[in-house]
């Protein structure tokens, strides 16, 4: 079998670096990854090439020849306190122009494939209990991240019709796994500590995505046939409450879940008076999706349960307070 050439971008992110590490596994794929910090370290095949970041005039030469599919994971990513004067602005400049940039570019050298990895936030910020998403809704984004990121895929569509290029958009929701940071590593720290949480009385649904359920889903998006030209949400299939989350977690580490049971309204008026509304809606509102269409189209289901990835994901956690 020869071997195909992906492009991944973002390849020192989160997901990119774990789609790389995986598609650099694989005999029949070979993998070029764009690096601003020319000391990035990658698997042994993979061939990182300099890269000036994100930018919408980068001129992307004869990188793109004999690219079979571009996978694009680099972004400018939501930050909780944005301090850019005009935060829209920034982020049409990453997320959509340079986008554009390279999909405009990837079409014109004959690039079979494109995929975008996108966001929930395209969707919304909030689903009611048993209403879940689908990649058949209405975009409703809320945020500057979520518009920049609708109007990429936007876009991306348009130049789908025009080129021929094929574009998958791929929205997932949170993502998590071995290595994961920001708020799921403070939640595994307090929990590991036995600090008394106030979360034991939350009975929201959101959905959530083991960073190697969604790597499959990327790689499968790649090669199936009937990935062509769609979109798809990204989850473990399996919705639970923060409560549940927490002592799933706790039983993971190994720790106690101290998880004392205060009333949710009490919790969302006294952070909406600190100023913490964005916090409240993560911790006590519901964001659930369906992923049917990945099944009936694609055939394919997460190969890894939630309470397996947990236990991966805490297991990493210690191992790290060790070394």
């Amino acid at each position: 079998m020869s071997s195909k050439t992906f492009l991944v971008t973002g390849g020192s992110g989160f997901v990119g670096r774990a789609l790389i590490e995986r598609l650099a596994s694989c005999a029949n794929f070979s993998v070029i990854a764009p690096v601003r910090n020319v000391s990035t370290r990658f698997p042994d095949g993979v061939r990182s090439i300099p890269w000036g970041g994100l930018s919408g005039g980068h001129d992307w030469g004869k990188t793109l020849c004999g690219i079979e599919c571009v996978i694009h994971a680099a972004a400018r990513v939501h930050v909780m306190k944005d301090v850019a004067v005009d935060p829209l602005a920034e982020f049409r400049a990453v997320n959509v122009d340079a986008t554009l940039n390279l999909a405009r570019q990837a079409a014109a050298a004959g690039v079979r494939r494109f995929i975008f990895i996108s966001s929930i936030k395209v969707n919304g910020e909030a689903t009611a209990v048993g209403k879940a998403f689908t990649s058949e809704d209405v975009p409703a984004p809320t945020d500057p991240y979520g518009i920049s990121k609708m109007e990429a895929e936007q876009a991306l569509q348009t130049l789908a019709v025009t080129s021929g290029m094929e574009v998958v958009i791929i929205r997932p929701v949170l993502v998590y796994g071995p290595g994961v940071k920001a708020n799921f590593q403070s939640m595994m720290r307090w929990l590991h500590r036995g600090v008394p949480l106030p979360f034991g009385a939350i009975r929201n649904q959101r959905s959530l995505v083991a960073l190697d359920n969604l790597v499959d889903l990327i790689l499968t998006c790649a090669e199936h046939p009937a990935a062509a030209n769609q979109v798809f949400l990204a989850s473990d299939g399996e919705d639970l409450s923060t409560t549940q989350l927490l002592r799933r977690l706790a039983k993971a580490l190994g720790a106690p879940s101290r998880l004392l049971p205060i009333p949710v309204w009490l919790m969302s008026g006294v952070a909406i008076v600190l100023g913490r509304r964005a916090l409240a809606q993560r911790l006590f509102g519901s964001l659930q999706v369906d992923i049917s269409k990945n099944r009936q189209l694609l055939n394919w289901v997460p190969p890894l349960t939630l309470d397996h990835t947990l236990s991966l994901t805490a297991q990493h956690f210690l191992d790290s307070r060790r070394t």
